[in-house]
């Protein structure tokens, strides 16, 4: 999609963080924004601030794990701007757990799941019939991550483990929208290419009281990414991390280009996707690479890591 003036974008989990960013890089070029999200607080926000920069939005309550709140989303953008031609499946959270998964609470497991694994599976089933019934150009865009896709994290399994289904289904939802001969794209986002600066640590504020932790001591301790910068700096780690806006614009690109792979590597992230590689070649017995690069890095033992409650300990 070369030119996005005048087109329609939809976007869940909008109001902050990547979607938010993805709003205002779409919106300054000339495309109309429908954004649904839960967190009352940061829809007003963004709603202000787009109508100050002259954005043409309609900002709208989505709750993802619902089909009938994203069908409701996709009414409302269709009846205030004719149309859509752009979807962000976006809206993702973070369970916050650390410690063994045996221990943890079945909320825990079931909140995760119900947003970042059904939220995409509802949100193709409430747009997708749309854009192919259109049969004209549009993209349907999933924001995954790294690790589940192709890395995964030792201390995160909930969450690594929706967003590994995720790309699952992604990559599935593409090869059957190129399989029908649709003008639609699937593209698959992945933020980065360091930690992204957004309140996915924070992701409690949204938490449902019917999910509530049923278990204590298996959270992480860590509520924002400048919670784990002070953390890593403790054991001489220089934390970086990437801007929300630089991951939006990192995916315009690669829609003006119908690119899939929406993804941004650094020359450690690309050699750690390469030795996993290798080791599955291999049929070698897994280690956690990406922790155990991350701490070489430092000077540290390559078997030492860090837990999310900021210790440092031998695994």
């Amino acid at each position: 999609m070369k030119d996005f003036c005048g087109k329609v974008a939809v976007i869940t989990g909008g109001a902050s963080g990547v979607g938010r960013s993805l709003a205002f890089a779409l919106g300054s070029l000339g495309a109309k924004i429908a954004v649904g999200d839960v967190d009352q607080a940061a829809m007003a926000g963004i709603k202000s601030e787009l109508a100050e920069q002259g954005i043409d939005a309609i900002v709208e309550f989505c709750d993802v794990t619902s089909q009938d709140s994203l069908g409701n989303l996709a009414d409302r953008a269709q009846s205030a701007f004719g149309g859509i031609h752009l979807v962000f499946a976006n809206a993702g959270i973070g369970a916050g757990e650390s410690g063994a998964m045996w221990d943890y609470s079945d909320n825990d497991w079931q909140w995760c799941l119900n947003v970042n694994l059904w939220g995409v599976i509802n949100s193709i089933k409430a747009f997708m019939p749309r854009l192919m019934a259109h049969n004209e150009e549009a993209h349907f865009v999933v924001t995954g991550s790294g690790n589940g896709a192709f890395l995964v994290y030792p201390d995160q399994p909930i969450y690594t483990a929706s967003k590994a289904a995720v790309h699952a289904i992604t990559e599935n939802l593409h090869y059957q929208v190129t399989a029908a001969e649709s003008p639609v794209k699937v593209s698959a986002l992945f933020p980065g290419p360091h930690v992204v600066d957004t309140g996915l640590f924070n992701s409690g504020r949204v938490r449902p009281q019917d999910l509530q932790k049923e278990v204590a001591g298996n959270e992480s301790g860590i509520s924002s990414v400048d919670d784990m910068k002070k953390m890593c700096a403790e054991f001489g780690i220089d934390l970086q991390t990437t801007h929300p806006d630089e991951v939006a614009e990192m995916a315009v690109q690669g829609l003006r280009e119908d690119a899939f792979w929406l993804l941004s590597t650094t020359e450690d992230t690309d050699a750690i996707i390469r030795a996993r590689a290798e080791m599955l070649l291999g049929r070698e017995t897994p280690v956690p690479m990406m922790v155990g690069r991350w701490i070489a890095s430092a000077g540290l033992p390559t078997k030492q890591r860090l837990t999310g409650k900021g210790e440092l300990y031998v695994g």
